[in-house]
């Protein structure tokens, strides 16, 4: 396996990166409920701490620790930055919630250490210094940070805040206004401070960098420590001094907290909880990493493929966790939380329902939901029609996880401070959608379905949308069963019948006569068809009339047959095909992008992961073994790809990008990681609950002749292994044991506490 810049450690829970200099920045993503970072491996990356309305304060945009020799000269960085400095022995650990960088700089070893407490709002810097000369060192340490709480900087902008050194709390502190926690601008404060007595400070931009000076050259460094320097109404930063005597062979190490608070009195508690005690730090370190290990310890899968094993096991998990709290970090996606918290709940349901009932409160009580929610609003952006969509898919798949009815009956409020059972929460997202029907009875699209960039199909809203039909089919589906099964007989039958309804007019006006249309225009033109000059086929629908089971007549068979012909790549799975090379204001922003650019033609992984499980619903085990190789950053089977090979991205660059061709594009804040975890435990292991229990349904690669999967559910703990003849299209279970005796259902034992060793021999 070809990994020229790192690897793997303790079965995926470590990626450890050998030099700074990278084609570009890999970043590891830290958080808690209030604040969120990413660092790269040169300590580069913005935090910012969020109250429950979206509004932020960006605290930083970048951050650096700085050393200099006072005998000899010179300075150099803990980052690694500048990156063409002579470091040597460099490593950096991208951790499941911290990431440490170590070097070796003219025989100084640091290490510095990035982590985000539990529970409170920044973040903690630990530098360990040690002097691996012969002869003793003297050295000044100066800890940046580049501050955005007062904006980012703009020439000739005004600049309203203030910043200095706060000698009761021991830390630079800036003090501004902003809409924080509530719509009127309250006092806010930044801050940085150490656990050891500082020699220095500056909260003056100018004073640290210089008015002409970068992050990499500041003129603190070559004047030779910090100036003192306090801040009025100029750019704030905030920067430590420390100096320090080193005897050969001896070993120091510094903390520090670089945070945001809404009083002095919450940066005092902080000093005192945490700083003021160095062994406090890192028993702060250890529960913290301790728990994030906890919240993805519910699956364990060992495959063939090590690079698999590694990402799911680790960063995969990590990533759809950070995605159900966070969504895509930007903004904060009602569609994306929900989607990212029904995959959580493969292996932590519990924390899956607590952030799905917080999302569910920013539903309107009409039952239509918002894209998103950021500085202080829920935020329609465009009137997109799809989010209700992803409300039934989450709770349906939570509560065959938990197995538990009277979740339905918890009371959530919606975003007008009117509150209603999770079971109202579904049924008015049902009825709201079918009650958006246009013309030919399919459902509006509005600004824009799954898929943002049709985001002009429909604004005169005559427009309508074909996938987002079908997904209303599947979430229509699973709501008359939930219906069933609380006892709301009326509700199912009303839903079956509209479902029924629905499928016949998607058969109907929406198949193109070898796959199915995407949308109708708002003069009813239709897209996604043959009769198109650009944009033949889009990939969403005919995958989901696999997922939704819409297709008649074998409509959804000669549909997925038709993306292998036209649609996939040595890539992967194109989102449209020909990708559009000119603008057309009928369809929005996929026709701007260029060509093989994401949503345009692009092998966009989200879409590449349900193509997967439609796969594997229809048995098609070589392709799910192909998708798979095809999508892993690690997997180099069919292309040399350039991207991290810890994290999920967004999507590869198909050969029309030029020199992109193969290389990703954003990791981390993406749904594509999610997904794919589903692929692997639901589809490809077939690890899907029931009310009655844990079902076994699955759909193994032909190449995985042996495997196996840890999974507890219900607090029960199944580890199940699989032994697979190598069928190309057929994989049904042959034979199962459970705890040696032979099991005649695919519905898996259970009791509370239990443990059972299954072994499933599958085969034709």
């Amino acid at each position: 396996m070809n990994q020229p810049f790192g690897h793997f450690e303790d079965g995926g829970k470590r990626y450890v990166i050998h030099q700074p200099e990278l084609p570009r920045h890999w970043y590891n993503y830290l958080w808690n409920d209030h604040y969120i970072t990413f660092t790269s491996q040169v300590g580069y990356g913005e935090g910012f701490a969020q109250d429950d309305m979206g509004r932020r304060a960006m605290l930083l945009i970048n951050r650096m620790v700085y050393l200099m020799d006072s005998v000899a000269g010179g300075y150099w960085t803990a980052n690694a930055l500048p990156v063409h400095y002579p470091y040597e022995n460099y490593r950096c650990v991208h951790g499941l919630g911290y990431t440490e960088i170590t070097l070796t700089h003219r025989g100084i070893e640091t290490t510095l250490r990035i982590f985000v407490p539990r529970d409170d709002c920044g973040e903690i810097w630990t530098l360990t210094i040690r002097n691996n000369r012969p002869e003793a060192c003297d050295l000044k340490t100066l800890v940046y940070a580049k501050t955005a709480i007062d904006t980012f900087y703009r020439p000739q902008a005004y600049d309203m805040g203030a910043a200095d050194f706060d000698e009761d709390l021991q830390a630079v502190i800036s003090r501004t206004y902003q809409s924080f926690g509530s719509a009127i601008p309250k006092r806010v404060y930044g801050y940085l401070m150490s656990g050891t007595q500082e020699n220095g400070y500056d909260g003056r931009n100018d004073a640290f960098i210089g008015p002409y000076g970068d992050d990499s050259t500041p003129l603190a460094v070559q004047r030779g420590g910090c100036s003192n320097s306090e801040c009025y109404a100029e750019k704030i930063c905030f920067a430590l001094e420390h100096t320090l005597h080193l005897e050969p062979g001896e070993e120091t190490t510094l903390h520090f907290m670089a945070g945001f608070a809404t009083s002095e009195e919450e940066i005092a508690d902080v000093r005192g909880r945490l700083l003021d005690d160095a062994d406090k730090v890192e028993i702060e370190f250890e529960a913290t990493t301790a728990r994030l290990a906890a919240d993805i310890a519910g699956i364990h899968i060992e495959t063939p493929d090590e690079g698999l094993n590694n990402l799911f096991n680790g960063f995969l998990k990590h990533q759809t966790s950070m995605g159900s709290r966070w969504a895509r970090v930007r903004h904060n996606g009602f569609r994306d939380t929900n989607c990212d918290c029904e995959c959580l709940g493969i292996y932590n349901p519990q924390l899956a329902w607590k952030r799905t009932k917080r999302i569910l409160s920013y539903q309107y009580s009409s039952g239509y939901a918002p894209r998103t929610f950021l500085d202080g609003s829920v935020q329609d952006r465009g009137g997109y029609m799809d989010n209700t969509v992803w409300i039934t898919f989450n709770v349906y798949h939570l509560l065959k996880e938990i197995g538990d009815l009277s979740i339905l009956a918890e009371m959530v409020p919606f975003n007008d401070g009117s509150e209603a059972p999770v079971y109202e929460h579904l049924r008015r997202s049902v009825d709201f959608l079918w009650n958006s029907r246009g013309e030919l009875g399919l459902v509006k699209i509005g600004g824009g379905d799954w898929n943002d960039c049709l985001n002009e199909v429909g604004l005169k809203g005559r427009g309508m949308s074909v996938w987002l039909s079908i997904a209303w089919y599947l979430a229509n589906k699973q709501f008359a069963e939930i219906a069933g099964l609380t006892g709301n007989t009326a509700d199912a039958k009303l839903a079956r019948e509209r479902g029924q309804q629905m499928k016949e007019i998607v058969n109907d006006v929406a198949w193109d006569g070898g796959h199915y249309l995407v949308a109708f225009t708002d003069n009813l033109d239709k897209l996604g068809s043959m009769e198109n000059d650009e944009g033949k086929m889009h990939i969403m629908p005919q995958i989901w009339s696999v997922m939704a089971g819409i297709g008649m007549d074998g409509k959804e068979i000669r549909a997925m047959d038709a993306v292998e012909r036209h649609m996939m790549t040595d890539l992967g799975v194109r989102m449209a095909w020909p990708p559009y090379t000119y603008s057309r204001s009928d369809i929005g922003d996929t026709t701007r992008k260029l060509p093989g650019v994401h949503e345009n033609g692009g092998v966009y992984i989200h879409a590449y992961a349900w193509k997967t499980a439609a796969d594997a619903i229809l048995k098609r085990n070589r392709m799910v073994q192909n998708n798979l190789e095809r999508m892993l950053p690690a997997n180099h089977k069919w292309v040399q790809k350039h991207c991290e090979p810890y994290i999920m991205c967004n999507s590869y660059f198909p050969l029309e990008t030029g020199y992109r061709y193969a290389r990703a594009g954003q990791t981390w804040r993406t749904g594509a990681g999610a997904w794919l975890l589903k692929d692997i435990a639901f589809y490809v292991f077939g690890l899907q609950p029931e009310m009655t229990g844990l079902r076994i349904n699955p759909c193994l690669p032909p190449d995985w002749r042996k495997c196996s999967v840890r999974k507890i559910f219900r607090g029960a703990t199944y580890n199940i292994d699989y032994h697979n003849a190598g069928p190309d299209e057929d994989g049904r279970i042959l034979s199962m044991l459970v705890n040696g005796t032979p099991h005649p259902s695919d519905i898996l034992p259970w009791e509370p506490g239990g443990s059972y060793k299954v072994a499933v021999w599958l085969g034709k």
